[in-house]
């Protein structure tokens, strides 16, 4: 009886039924193989070609009823000394009608020749999918005698198969940037069956080195013996060999851990995906990876030596590093705080998506000219003594602009503008006439809105005033050089030129022109940049710019496009979390070289105007309740004018029949001011500005435990 495997389940070819046959049935039934039974060599070859079978057993014993051979290989005919091996046969069974023989015959052939050929099915597959993989593959024995490298790895090593098959990794030049003790921290984990990811150097060809992130994992082949599957340069790559029985039902869904060959084979005739190819391994070995790549990479690497809780901990980490919100802190429930809620609506988001017939449209006036009613006097000597006099203390953190706001007719930007431009030499850096930086602070007041009970030319006065002032204490004068502080200086001025007095959640839900052409993003501080560059290049009169450098033009250009963006809230955690990470940290470790960098230059800028710029609830308690009441007005007459178009309400505790400043100031406070101002003084040292913090907190408290909504108690 002669026994050739082909493929599909169990095939009897018996001419007559007999205890053999019978043993041979109830053995496939025992073992749960599907089991055909064929009587002639026609019918057996049809049923073969249609079903495939894993197994076919022939009765050879009386040969006038079968040709065994001519039956396996019936095409063709070879003369040969071993005619049955050739014709496909690898097992021969002594009759033996015994139904157990029979079983345990089965059984042996399953765990033999069938399984090793499922193996090498699978092998096949294997290797073909590490030939298309974009990742760099190497297969070494146990011996560390290389035995495979796939074309990814020829690409990015420089080395073609032939000269590294049948060396030991040993004879490869080696990087002389790896930790003297990594390679036998590799071989520890290894023989101890480990598997081992981290940062790895290796050199090129020509070379060169190359920073890799390498997973190498020890596979038990034959004997017992790891092979190793160093994977250089595969950022995800996990390619897991499962031996002895990679068919078991535990490894059946390891998806996450296996190659799927059917992704890594689909390579067009038209040899585009073989360009793709050879890109993908070009790019890898490139060494341009993010600065959040190799953190996670470094994590990575820590996770494989830590204990559970520290991996588990770190996923954690890995989990909230690959999200996009990485400085927005979660809020709770609405229920939680109404007013933190409705502000971060308010103030951090591009409204709620709606359409909507009504569309908010700014007035069409906008004076890109100097308004011939304004009769500002043309230098600082020709100040009125009034104005003069209010202006005497303005290097004070504890200057009043509203008295200044008086005397100057709701026109103190120009007048304090003029003396805070002269204290700074601002007319000497651009090299133009103070007549010039005159009119060009006049036609900027003038397309402030003097309508709007917040967001006017006085808002802006304060915010210059604030600018200044920070910019004379020591730590940033040390940061700064000259061009910044100009720059400063002018995005403060322009920093909410035409502003409509509306949000830009509001200009979003009404489909206003600017949120069109802005297309929903910082819409606000995009036309404050723009329109401030537009009135001062339009009319040399007032283009304090004229004079200056093309070069130097640019960098100041930038630089002031970048601070008055800066101040859009939707931001606000992402600046003051890298100012804090970036400058406050390695200050407190006495890294002096942070004030110097251009970086960090750029993140002082932005933490000044967006302290500058919110620094209301840090002025005398008196200046504070002023702002305050002047800020709810003009959420008020949002929430008034949302109504009245049918328009989403983005901050509905700004009713002003219903709301309650005390609260919607504490919440500002706590959420948006404390942690900003701490930051900020750690850097800058204010403690003037922290004690009135301090204070005007703990006035909003007091009110807010009487249950008052006002901005201050009720008179005695």
């Amino acid at each position: 009886m002669k026994v050739c495997w082909q493929r599909g389940s169990v095939l009897l070819v018996f001419a007559k039924e007999d205890s053999q046959s019978n043993g041979f049935c109830w053995a496939c039934e025992k073992a749960n193989f599907r089991c055909s039974m064929a009587r002639t060599p026609e019918s057996a070859l049809e049923c073969f070609l249609e079903k495939h079978h894993d197994l076919v057993i022939i009765d050879h014993r009386h040969s006038r009823h079968f040709d065994a051979e001519a039956l396996c290989r019936p095409d063709r005919e070879e003369a040969s000394v071993m005619p049955l091996i050739n014709a496909g046969f690898n097992r021969r069974y002594v009759e033996n009608a015994n139904m157990m023989a029979c079983y345990n015959e089965l059984l042996q052939l399953e765990h033999g020749e069938v399984r090793a050929q499922f193996k090498l099915r699978a092998g096949n597959a294997i290797f073909t999918a590490l030939e298309q993989s974009q990742e760099a593959i190497e297969i070494t024995s146990e011996d560390q005698v290389i035995q495979y490298v796939n074309p990814a790895y020829e690409a990015i090593m420089g080395y073609q198969q032939g000269e590294l098959i049948g060396k030991e990794i040993i004879e490869v030049p080696k990087s002389e940037k790896n930790k003297p003790d990594l390679l036998e921290t590799i071989n520890s984990c290894i023989r101890k069956g480990k598997e081992w990811q981290g940062i790895y150097y290796a050199k090129k060809k020509n070379g060169d080195s190359i920073q890799q992130n390498v997973k190498i994992t020890p596979v038990i082949g034959q004997g017992g013996h790891p092979i190793l599957l160093p994977s250089p340069k595969c950022v995800n790559v996990q390619c897991y060999f499962y031996s002895p029985d990679i068919q078991s039902s535990k490894h059946k869904d390891r998806r996450k851990g296996s190659l799927d060959v059917r992704s890594t084979t689909s390579r067009g005739s038209d040899g585009s995906s073989q360009r793709r190819h050879s890109s993908m391994a070009r790019i890898h070995s490139m060494t341009i990876e993010a600065p959040i790549t190799k953190v996670i990479n470094i994590i990575n690497a820590a996770q494989e030596s830590s204990p559970m809780p520290v991996a588990e901990a770190l996923d954690r980490v890995l989990e909230i590093l690959r999200t996009t919100e990485l400085y927005s802190p979660q809020l709770g429930t609405k229920d939680e705080d109404p007013h933190t809620n409705d502000l971060v609506g308010g103030l951090m988001t591009d409204g709620l998506r709606r359409l909507s017939g009504n569309e908010y449209i700014f007035s069409t006036k906008h004076p890109h000219h100097i308004p011939s009613h304004l009769t500002t006097p043309l230098s600082l000597n020709d100040i009125p003594p009034r104005i003069a006099q209010t202006m005497e203390n303005e290097d004070s953190w504890d200057f009043d602009i509203f008295n200044l706001e008086a005397a100057t007719m709701k026109r103190p930007l120009t007048y304090l503008g003029l003396k805070i431009f002269s204290r700074f030499g601002v007319c000497e850096f651009l090299n133009c006439p103070e007549a010039t930086l005159r009119s060009w602070l006049q036609v900027i007041e003038a397309n402030y809105h003097s309508s709007n009970s917040y967001h006017n030319s006085t808002h802006a006065a304060d915010v210059l005033h604030a600018t200044a002032y920070f910019l004379c204490k020591e730590r940033v004068k040390q940061s700064l050089d000259p061009i910044d502080e100009v720059a400063a200086l002018i995005a403060a001025t322009v920093h909410d030129v035409d502003h409509p007095g509306r949000t830009n959640s509001f200009l979003c839900n009404a489909g206003s022109e600017l949120a069109i052409l802005y297309n929903d993003t910082a819409v606000l501080e995009s036309h404050h940049a723009a329109l401030a560059f537009q009135i001062t290049t339009r009319d040399d009169k007032c283009n304090i710019f004229k004079n200056i450098e093309r070069n130097e033009y640019r960098t100041l250009r930038q630089a002031i496009i970048d601070m008055v963006l800066a101040t859009e809230m939707t931001k606000h955690f992402e600046h003051v979390n890298k100012f804090v990470n970036s400058i406050n940290k390695p200050l407190a470790e006495s890294v002096k070289s942070v004030l110097t960098s251009p970086e960090n230059r750029i993140l002082v800028k932005r933490m000044l105007i967006k302290c500058a710029d919110i620094s209301n609830p840090c002025r005398p308690q008196e200046l504070c309740i002023e702002w305050a009441g002047r800020i709810s007005e003009e959420y008020f007459a949002q929430t008034d004018e949302e109504k009245r178009q049918g328009l989403p309400v983005v901050m509905p505790v700004f009713d002003r029949n219903t709301c309650s400043i005390p609260k919607s100031q504490i919440s500002f406070i706590d959420y948006f001011i404390t942690d900003m101002f701490d930051a900020w003084d750690a850097f800058a040292d204010l403690p003037n500005l922290m004690q009135h913090l301090d204070n005007n907190f703990k006035y909003w408290k007091g009110l807010d435990e009487r249950k008052l909504h006002s901005l201050r108690p009720p008179p005695e």
